[in-house]
């Protein structure tokens, strides 16, 4: 069995590398991001035979032209069983709309289809490349409200790696912030007195830092293209459900959008044959992404703004960079554009189009009065998106339409009881949550205070 594809960056000054290197490494040496070079195909046929099929057999088929020659089909096989046990709904809401429910796994949350099999993957390849004295893996991670539960959870008790979760506490719900402090054991959280976009150059800074190279840091956060390629797994299992695969019937998909890795899934899927025919990107208050696309100029937005999608406050989604670089461009770690994409192909491939809170609450108001559908706000966002589309765009109103429910709606109690006046159901996920012990450090936004955490803490690894 040959390695099928290698990976590049996208700063374009690091070496080429197979997935293993790409997934242990997160974030390349010159700082880019790894892309494949090669996009697996899935022909129509090759669609047809998935409909109905369990969501692990799907995801099977898509990633295993991705590990090929790294982990054997069999093995492939009984990882995807193991991390996928759970229901996949598709919910129906018009004639031609529907949503794709992504929170029923262990932290309800779309993080966990790729949280779980990140781990996976990272826990065969410790314990294939592991020697006596090597003790193993720190993965870095930052998140503005479900990325580090589902990486802690992922992660939790996988022998070889410890997990250190940066969150911005003020930003945060109680849920989303004791799924991640309650746990203990391999895994560390601290919380950064600062934004998400603090936490996030932190973890990039130290990855860059020659003097932590024997931490062996890695990433689970969506810089690692690992996150990245467990995700392309659901949009194909909605599609093959939904859609007349035989004949090639597009598909229009909109996904609430913060650090746009959800949003690159789509896109790889997208490369890998599923027949797109728009991809709707809708982010909360922080719209420097559909600025760009509507004016080619791109700015961070620093600080974020503060909006109820908390996950979704980004302002400098890191997987911009891998969007620009697929339409040609190419922005470094910094935001800086150093060669423009091709403006022309993203719009016409592309819709995107910012939210603000007020509208998110109508459309969580909306949606329960009208089709009896129960969104949190980012689901909320991504619905609201979808409707401006096909309100501008009355044409497309034929085309089958997914949005994106990235989260359960008990994770967010306050707003909806405040907006609709019933208590969200809690999945046992999220059952007793609030009266477990929990613990986490505290550390300002500030770089030399984290370094001297990270050789204190784990002075142990790899030492």
């Amino acid at each position: 069995m040959t390695e099928s594809v290698r990976f590049y960056s996208t700063n374009r000054q690091a070496p080429v590398v197979g997935l293993a290197e790409a997934l242990l490494q997160g974030q390349a040496p010159d700082r880019g991001l790894y892309l494949p070079q090669a996009y697996p195909q899935l022909s129509r046929s090759d669609l047809a035979g998935l409909r109905g099929r369990p969501y692990a057999e799907v995801a099977w088929a898509v990633l295993r032209g991705y590990t090929a020659g790294v982990i054997d089909d069999d093995t492939l096989r009984a990882l995807c069983e193991d991390a996928y046990n759970y229901e996949v709904p598709l919910e129906q809401v018009t004639e031609r709309s529907w949503l794709l429910r992504l929170d029923r796994g262990p932290t309800a949350s779309f993080k966990d289809f790729a949280a779980r099999m990140m781990a996976r993957w990272m826990g065969a390849l410790v314990a294939q490349h592991r020697g006596a004295q090597d003790r193993g893996l720190v993965i870095l991670t930052a998140t503005s409200g479900d990325t580090g539960s589902a990486v802690a959870h992922a992660y939790f008790g996988v022998p070889g790696v410890r997990v250190v979760v940066l969150f911005p506490p003020a930003e945060v719900s109680v849920r989303q912030r004791k799924q991640m402090t309650t746990i203990g054991g391999n895994v560390t959280t601290i919380g950064i007195d600062g934004k998400f976009d603090d936490c996030q150059a932190l973890v990039k800074r130290a990855f860059a830092d020659p003097q932590l190279k024997h931490l062996r840091l890695t990433s689970a956060n969506s810089i690692n293209i690992g996150r990245l390629l467990p995700q392309a797994a659901y949009y194909v299992y909605a599609y093959v459900n939904l859609a007349d695969v035989a004949a090639g019937e597009p598909v229009i998909i909109c996904v609430p959008s913060g650090n746009f890795g959800n949003m690159m899934g789509a896109v790889i899927a997208g490369r890998m044959g599923l027949p797109l025919r728009r991809l709707v990107i809708a982010t909360n208050a922080n719209d420097e992404v559909p600025v760009f696309l509507r004016t080619g100029i791109y700015r961070k937005i620093s600080p974020s703004r503060v909006c109820i999608s908390n996950a979704m406050n980004v302002g400098h989604p890191s997987n911009l960079a891998r969007l620009v670089d697929v339409y040609g461009g190419w922005m470094d770690e910094t935001g800086t554009l150093r060669q423009p994409p091709d403006l022309g192909q993203m719009r016409r491939d592309l819709y995107a189009i910012s939210i603000s809170d007020d509208q998110t609450r109508a459309t969580i108001r909306d949606a329960y009065q009208r089709y009896g559908v129960l969104l949190e706000p980012h689901g909320a966002v991504g619905w609201a998106g979808l409707e401006h589309f096909l309100r501008e765009n009355p044409g497309e109103q034929q085309y089958l339409a997914i949005s994106v429910e990235t989260a359960h709606p008990a994770k967010f109690p306050e707003e909806i009881e405040a907006l609709l006046g019933i208590v969200p159901p809690v999945p046992p996920s999220l059952a007793g949550i609030e009266g477990r012990p929990e613990h986490y450090e505290r550390l300002p936004a500030d770089y030399g205070q984290f370094k001297q955490f990270l050789v204190e803490r784990f002075a142990d690894v790899n030492g």
